[in-house]
């Protein structure tokens, strides 16, 4: 029988050499796909899963902070001098989210809910600051009041003119009614100025500006001297007792419909920036759950039953613009498989749009690897028709500081469709703004590190580790003619508020990701090189000794005689 034999060097070399290999397909192929499918399986959500408990209800509250624009100098600014702003805060809120769950689709590919959310002060993390503080701030809603009725005064003068266009060839006394038309078309950039003319506007302004002390509890300056709490989420009152037509114009606000103003048990009305989203979310959202395509897990799928937004500008009836396509996630969480150089979007209800998030660097957050992202130059920086974009120039402000195109300057964005109320976005501290709104204000001290939106993600299953979207409420401060507490305003884009909305993923939750990714991640890993360098290094030390072996001198004994 024929035996085959080797020297022990080489066997043990041999089988050095099958570790290492082993090492090296397992931590090049099978280890990753094994991953991956783990990735694929824990991310997709399904009823019942450990994701879809996440999915209802975040591990971990957001952190929502606000910062206010305190006013130095109301008095001055009554009297034509640019604000004077200081910033205070944050006032941090902890944000609670809780999804309650409408139905599946019948291939389990969507998932639709709406969304409550809870927000509670956090008085250790805001210290020294307290909801008690008291502050001088843009007295929002009488502002935006005044400028809704004179939007709506434009329209209704603008309407009455195309009237008169079309019947001038047909009507007697034509020279009248054009001398009429043209005096309507000449001044419609303010209509409170073709009011100055117009007997029947001119006593209708003349009211308005008589109940405006009524309306909004006898106002000194276009600002309020209130609390945070009040500013923020119980509510600034207004409309106590009113009178006559002061109770009419009440009534009318009231019917309105503005998420920010509310009703009182004692009929008054009371306007707050956040109190409308404390509480049952009204929002329908579908979203995908990953099955089948676990890289569009989250993404949103339809909003109130639609698949675009019918708040901005489309070139046609049949053709949905840009400006309100719906992308990205809702920034609770991020499609999974993460690449170096890519791009995600995010889309946020609160200013009716998507923000499209760039690849930076890697990053490390408390020993989890990870990529960061940011928004581009392009977000509010690149608006109107020489970027593609001009849907967004809704152009429903009159007599402010904007373009010829009506497009507003770069570094800020009209969200009077969105939000009902002609409030402007743009960064914290109007970073990256055009001039023509920076020089309008003064305290402002923009910088990038702390103003810009950023989040930093886990590129292989897309948890975001920490970040925030950072955005400004602004509003244009000036005169409106006949309304005497507006006369000496000098036109500025005053800064309200901004609030930065995000994640810093806690002690506990960083233990948890560790436990259950990071450390199974690195015994892997070391698995994967102890085999091949281990392997190798047992290899290459046979193969060394049986060498050493081949070459020492054989010694041959002479027999004992």
């Amino acid at each position: 029988m024929f035996k085959l034999s080797l020297p022990w060097p080489l066997l043990g070399a041999f089988a050095g050499i099958v570790v290492s290999v082993l090492g090296a397909y397992c931590g090049w192929f099978m280890f990753p796909n094994m991953v991956h499918k783990k990735v694929e399986e824990s991310v997709i959500i399904t009823d019942g899963s450990e994701q879809y408990k996440r999915f209802i209800q975040l591990p971990q509250p957001l952190t929502f902070k606000v910062y206010i624009f305190n006013v130095t100098n109301p008095m001055r600014v009554q009297q034509g001098a640019l604000p004077i702003v200081k910033e205070v805060g944050p006032y941090v809120y902890k944000q609670y989210r809780r999804k309650r769950v409408k139905h599946f689709s019948r291939d389990g590919s969507k998932i639709t809910f709406t969304q409550d959310q809870l927000y509670v002060f956090d008085e250790e993390a805001s210290a020294p600051y307290r909801e008690t503080d008291h502050i001088v701030a843009l007295n929002m809603h009488m502002n935006a009041f005044l400028q809704v009725f004179e939007r709506e005064i434009t329209d209704i003068l603008q309407g009455f003119a195309n009237r008169l266009n079309h019947r001038l060839n047909r009507t007697p006394g034509v020279r009248v009614l054009k001398r009429l038309m043209d005096r309507i078309r000449g001044k419609r950039k303010s209509v409170l100025q073709i009011g100055e003319n117009d007997p029947g506007l001119a006593i209708l302004l003349v009211h308005l500006n008589a109940n405006i002390k009524a309306i909004f509890n006898d106002p000194k300056s276009m600002f309020v001297r209130t609390t945070v709490k009040e500013y923020l989420f119980d509510g600034v009152r207004f409309c106590i007792n009113p009178q006559g037509l002061a109770k009419a114009i009440c009534n009318q606000i009231k019917d309105g419909g503005s998420k920010t103003i509310r009703e009182l048990k004692d009929g008054s009305l009371a306007f707050s920036f956040f109190n409308h989203k404390n509480g049952t979310g009204r929002e329908v959202y579908e979203v995908h759950t990953g099955k089948d395509d676990p890289m569009r897990v989250l993404e949103i799928q339809k909003l109130d039953d639609n698949h675009h937004l019918q708040v901005w500008l489309n070139a046609s009836e049949s053709e949905t613009s840009t400006c309100n396509q719906i992308n990205g996630t809702d920034a609770s969480s991020y499609p999974p498989f993460r690449q170096k150089g890519d791009s995600m979007f995010i889309f946020s209800s609160d200013i009716c749009r998507s923000v499209q998030l760039f690849y930076q660097k890697e990053i490390q957050y408390k020993g989890i690897p990870g990529y960061r992202y940011s928004i581009g130059e392009n977000f509010i920086n690149d608006i109107g028709p020489e970027h593609d974009n001009e849907c967004f120039c809704v152009d429903k402000l009159t007599n402010v500081i904007k373009r010829k195109n009506g497009c507003l300057y770069a570094g800020a964005m009209d969200l009077t469709n969105c939000l009902d109320a002609p409030v402007i976005l743009t960064l914290p501290h109007m970073l990256g703004a055009s001039n023509e709104y920076t020089k309008t204000i003064k305290g402002l001290k923009p910088d990038a590190k702390i103003h810009q939106t950023f989040v930093d993600v886990q590129h292989l299953t897309g948890t975001p580790l920490q970040g925030g979207k950072r955005v400004q409420f602004n509003m244009f401060l000036k005169s409106i003619n006949r309304i005497s507490i507006t006369e000496n305003l000098t036109t500025s884009l005053m800064p309200a508020i901004w609030v930065e909305e995000g994640i810093e993923l806690n002690d506990e939750m960083v233990a948890f990701f560790k436990k259950r990714l990071i450390n199974t991640l690195k015994t892997l890993d070391i698995i994967h090189w102890a085999a091949l360098f281990g392997g190798f290094g047992v290899a290459a030390i046979c193969l060394i000794y049986y060498v050493v072996q081949r070459r020492k001198p054989v010694v041959i004994e002479a027999p004992l005689k």
